[in-house]
């Protein structure tokens, strides 16, 4: 086990975006590394998929670079600082959870509309999510029961379905993005062996 600490990293991430550091990672900005957010995040989902815990660890860390190289590139500028973002993130905790730190209720349902509740406050847009994270989101409100539409238009019934189906997949017990992702993949394998 290494003997680096969390402030022994947010260090190397500021001398990378030095005068004396590296010309790509002083040249991003938030816009320039989006991209690689997702990427990160994604490949974090393959390795938990393959089950290799060493690449876990590594697409983690992966994915903390992108955090940490944000939180620096806003320091710069004295947006905001790694200690904002964990602060931040540790009232949102204690604000998501009011079952573990005080005296609301614990049982799941009850946890949910807390969580959802508490969400609404803090003005989340879910509408800026990819559609289907959105679908699966909205789905997840609803517990896989779906209220009933009366639109005749065909593409909000062709949607419905779409939304039916995700509401499957999710009471089954899987992610309907990761679900689509393999099937995707596995369609290319049967295409390749065509």
């Amino acid at each position: 086990m290494g003997d680096r600490s969390f402030a022994d990293l947010v260090a190397l991430i500021d001398r990378l975006r030095g005068p004396e550091g590296c010309p790509w990672d002083r040249a991003q900005d938030h816009r320039s590394l989006r991209p690689y957010v997702l990427e990160e995040a994604h490949e974090v989902v393959q390795a938990i998929d393959g089950g290799d815990p060493g690449a876990l660890a590594d697409e983690l860390g992966d994915l903390l670079l992108q955090v940490l190289l944000h939180a620096q590139i806003a320091s710069e500028t004295g947006v905001f600082t790694i200690d904002e973002v964990i602060d931040g993130l540790a009232d949102k905790l204690v604000r998501r959870h009011p079952h573990v730190f005080s005296d609301a209720p614990g049982d799941l349902s009850s946890i949910r509309r807390t969580w959802d509740d508490v969400k609404r406050t803090e003005n989340h847009d879910s509408s800026l999510l990819p559609p289907l994270l959105e679908a699966r989101k909205l789905v997840e409100r609803f517990d896989g029961v779906l209220p009933a539409s009366a639109s005749a238009e065909p593409e909000i019934r062709a949607g419905r379905r779409l939304l039916e189906a995700i509401a499957g997949v999710w009471k089954d017990g899987h992610d309907p993005q990761i679900a689509l992702r393999k099937a995707v993949d596995d369609a290319r394998v049967q295409e390749q062996q065509r």
